[in-house]
């Protein structure tokens, strides 16, 4: 277990450096898992790339952070959570900036893999140095503020993105990582403080880690480039299936050296947080990586208009979280996430109206309120809930499951909604095409919606007395 000597203040310059800390790294990781899809119609373009080398370029990153986010996790527990942090933080950044300096999509995607790596060392340290670092009376607050900060972060991407495109390049979306880094690495080395891990316990489950891994990349494989090739996407649906097995009994065999220790899922209530995430994440990174390729090749937007489009879902992130937060404290997670997950589901099926005539006003700005005013209500107890729901000694752990579990959705739902809206090779160039599978996209992202909130309602309760499971 790690520990940190003196547990932090939320309203003294250690603790509101952490805070900053956390925020900025978590928040380049949240960033480029959207500030991507802007660019994609004009990578696409540059590097000649088909709608799976667009996949990829997105997925790369998902995959390598969804398979490793909780090895990430077990190394920050085992040694040090400032330690590893800061070498995520690091590593992220050089592979930012390979990113930005590729000149072919296999470079590009293989570049990706990497970036998701760093992401995977540094995304779960920077919930963790919260969870452990401050005096549990200023947790909720510190947490709800991360959540709405990075969350703000995943949401501005792309308007923030659109602005690099249009003025700059879609290169500069990846350099833009560099001074946010310097003044994360900066904040980290003057006012976190050095946390004691235990003694080491028994070698890592490097096996899992490769059980877990094998098993994404092989469904995602059958699910963006498989279907061209019917025994290919047999072969990899059987090695997913196997993979996953194997995953299952290695982690049940090593137990609490597991990289997911069983009694993490024996908790109900951690189970049941994680089963809304795989919904809720998986919608949200559908709606991004639809409707801003949508509003640029059918409504004409240029790139930073497209990334305006959902500014107010990022206002309503930053201004309504430590709200939420509390809120969650004060009545539980269930029924801020199934409401919050309704809400969405509504705005969702406001944006159908989006199409060759699109108009801001009518069409786009209240689905994107009510999209907003779901998040905000749900991704604060989301997270508080799911780290509440597990033991102060696995915190580092539960925050790795709780990222990767919300990761393997947006890659699964990135992979899986082109093939399911029947878009494949160059038609997301093809603005009738593209319309055509994105109608058809909106009723799959607002299902995603509707069963997260079906789950919060039947499997999510009120966290008992005592800290009850």
């Amino acid at each position: 277990m790690v520990t940190v000597p003196n547990p932090l203040r939320l309203a003294s310059t250690a603790g509101r450096g952490t805070l900053l800390a956390a925020v900025l790294a978590s928040g380049m990781a949240f960033l480029d898992g959207t500030v991507v899809n802007v660019a994609l119609p004009h990578i696409g373009t540059d590097l000649h790339a088909g709608i799976a080398g667009l996949q990829w370029t997105v997925n790369g990153y998902l995959l390598a952070l969804a398979a490793l986010v909780l090895f990430g996790g077990a190394l920050g527990d085992r040694y040090g959570r400032r330690r590893v942090f800061l070498v995520g933080v690091a590593w992220f950044t050089l592979a930012s900036l390979a990113c930005g300096l590729t000149t072919g999509t296999g470079a590009l995607i293989a570049a990706r893999v990497l970036q998701g790596c760093g992401a995977a060392l540094l995304t779960p340290g920077s919930l963790a140095l919260l969870q452990t670092g401050f005096a549990e009376q200023d947790r909720a607050r510190a947490i709800g503020t991360w959540s709405g900060l990075s969350g703000m972060a995943m949401v501005a991407g792309p308007f923030l993105g659109g602005w690099l495109i249009d003025a700059l390049s879609w290169r500069w979306i990846f350099f833009l990582n560099a001074p946010l880094a310097v003044l994360a690495v900066a904040a980290t080395l003057r006012y976190v403080p050095a946390d004691r891990p235990a003694a080491p316990a028994g070698r890592f489950d490097v096996a899992g880690a490769a059980l877990g891994a094998v098993a994404l990349g092989a469904v995602t494989y059958a699910l963006v480039d498989g279907g061209t090739s019917r025994p290919a996407t047999v072969a990899a649906v059987a090695v997913a299936v196997l993979a996953a097995a194997g995953f299952v009994l290695v982690e049940r065999h090593r137990r609490d050296a597991a990289m997911l220790p069983p009694r993490l899922f024996a908790r109900r209530q951690f189970a049941a947080i994680n089963v809304v995430t795989v919904f809720v994440y998986a919608a949200v990174s559908g709606l991004s990586f639809m409707l801003v390729v949508e509003l640029q090749v059918v409504s004409g937007y240029r790139a930073l208009a497209a990334g305006t489009a959902l500014l107010p879902l990022t206002l309503l992130l930053l201004g309504g979280s430590r709200w939420s937060a509390a809120l969650g404290r004060r009545i539980g997670p269930r029924l801020p996430l199934a409401g919050g997950a309704v809400l969405a589901a509504a705005g969702v099926l406001a944006l159908y109206r989006v199409g060759p005539h699109t108009r801001y006003l009518p069409d786009v700005l209240p689905g994107a309120v009510l999209a907003g005013l779901g998040m905000t209500l749900l991704v604060a107890p989301l997270t508080a809930g799911v780290l509440a729901a597990a033991p102060d000694d696995l915190a580092g752990v539960a925050s790795g499951t709780s990222n990767a579990v919300a990761r393997a959705g947006s890659l699964l739902a990135v992979a899986a909604l082109p093939l399911a809206v029947g878009l494949s090779g160059d038609g997301y160039r093809q603005p009738v095409a593209l319309d055509r599978a994105y109608h058809l996209a909106v009723w799959w992202i607002a299902g995603s919606y509707l069963a997260g909130a079906l789950a919060a309602g039947l499997l999510v309760r009120r966290p008992g007395p005592a800290g009850e499971p």
